[in-house]
């Protein structure tokens, strides 16, 4: 018993057996979007126990724009990202000599939640920038500021950090740029930080991936979102992200692959795992694969060695998958 505890014991610290001896085990580390984590941490899982620990993958959480910074000094492998990679994190990985593969993994949906208790049914896009541009600040503070049907009770706000690219794609989709938001709010790196905030809240509304969200159905509502007055409200579901009806709040997540570290053995089997079984991972936590053939197409990428960005540094809203990996990238 004791002897397999230490050989458990070992494993958890990155090591593995050769014979009767305890080595250092490979390392790939990951870190970045806190809405990629789940799909990373459930494909990094299923690597290590189909390399019997041979190889140690780490994920951390530091928000998509901390895992870039990371990424853009060399200190990690992978950067999982929400958004695309922008033109100062360009520039920085630039200076420091980083290229890179840029690769799709899953369609996530941005999902406005509430108390299970709140008052509201569905809300307009028109809605949710009055309450979250930047002017609203120290001015909009109360529901019936918005709609003046809805209670003269306080809004309470919870969302992601500005490091965060849920809070960049939000804010672009919503208030019209990027970054553009009122800062009067409760916000954290970590959406189950957000959960709880809201759970416990009757007069609190948020925002952050569709996962977070799936696992906490009992906690939370999902409002359906009008885009344009006059629509019906359209509620995220895979159906609604697949068909392209779920808009603004519907888009293509992302890993990030450090070039030079594609050339250790443990990085690229890491990361074709990743291409292999990333659709029925990220099925299984709750977002919306690629169509099949987008993964086949990210590892004609990296066989071909098509580096860069597609985005070239500016944020998109609405764009296709197909339309996405037909451009050439740039560095």
């Amino acid at each position: 018993m004791m002897k397999h505890r230490i050989l458990s014991a070992l494993a958890l610290a990155g090591f593995a057996m050769v014979g009767a001896q305890p080595v250092l085990a490979q390392v790939v580390k990951v870190d970045g979007s806190s809405t990629v984590y789940p799909i990373t941490e459930a494909v990094a899982e299923d690597f290590q126990k189909a390399k019997k620990n041979a190889v140690k993958v780490t994920v951390g959480i530091s928000g998509t724009g901390g895992g870039f910074k990371k990424f853009c000094r060399g200190e990690i492998d992978v950067s999982d990202a929400s958004r695309p990679i922008l033109k100062a994190e360009m520039e920085a990985c630039k200076q420091a000599g980083i290229q890179y593969y840029e690769l799709p993994v899953a369609f996530d949906a941005i999902t406005v939640v509430v108390n299970p208790k709140s008052f509201l049914k569905d809300i307009s896009v028109e809605q949710l920038k009055a309450m979250w541009e930047p002017a609203a600040q120290g001015k909009v503070s109360k529901w019936n500021q918005i709609n003046p049907a809805w209670p003269d009770a306080p809004i309470k706000l919870f969302g992601p950090g500005a490091d965060s690219g849920t809070f960049d794609y939000f804010t672009e989709a919503v208030v019209g740029k990027a970054k553009s938001s009122r800062g009067d709010y409760t916000a954290s790196e970590d959406d189950n930080v957000l959960v709880q905030g809201i759970s416990r809240d009757v007069n609190a509304i948020g925002y952050f991936g569709y996962a977070y969200y799936a696992e906490n159905t009992g906690k939370l509502k999902a409002l359906p979102v009008i885009e344009k007055t006059g629509k019906a409200g359209i509620a995220p579901s895979e159906k609604t992200v697949l068909d392209g009806s779920y808009q603004p709040l519907s888009r293509p997540i992302f890993i990030y692959v450090n070039a030079k570290s594609l050339d250790k053995p443990e990085v690229k089997e890491f990361v074709e795992y990743y291409m292999k079984e990333g659709a029925k991972l990220a099925k299984e936590v709750k977002y919306v694969p690629l169509p099949a053939k987008a993964y086949t197409v990210n590892l004609e990428h990296l066989a071909k060695k098509k580096l860069g960005t597609v985005f070239g540094g500016n944020a998109e809203v609405g764009v296709t998958i197909e339309a996405l990996q037909k451009r050439e990238g740039s560095l």
